[in-house]
């Protein structure tokens, strides 16, 4: 089951989970739209994975199965990945 982080690990914007502009890449990294395309240039910083939007998890759905509460934030500031 996703995580459905609260907010962008790039710029700390909250994304609730109704949130149209989350997107996840294939390990929950979230970030807002924004931060994915004018910040980290379509890649995840942490994978190097692209990005797809985050699904929205119906409202009935959020009482037995709530989003997560903990933020993640990447304390380094964000930008894209750097070669190995």
């Amino acid at each position: 089951m996703l995580e459905l982080r609260p907010n962008c690990e790039c710029c700390d914007k909250d994304l609730p989970p109704e949130a149209a502009d989350a997107l996840i890449c294939t390990f929950e990294c979230t970030f807002c739209a924004d931060c994915a395309e004018h910040v980290l240039g379509g890649a995840c910083p942490n994978c190097g994975g692209n990005f797809s939007a985050r699904p929205i998890r119906p409202v009935e759905k959020l009482v037995k199965y709530p989003a997560s509460t903990q933020r993640v934030l990447k304390a380094e500031g964000c930008g894209p990945r750097k070669a190995a």
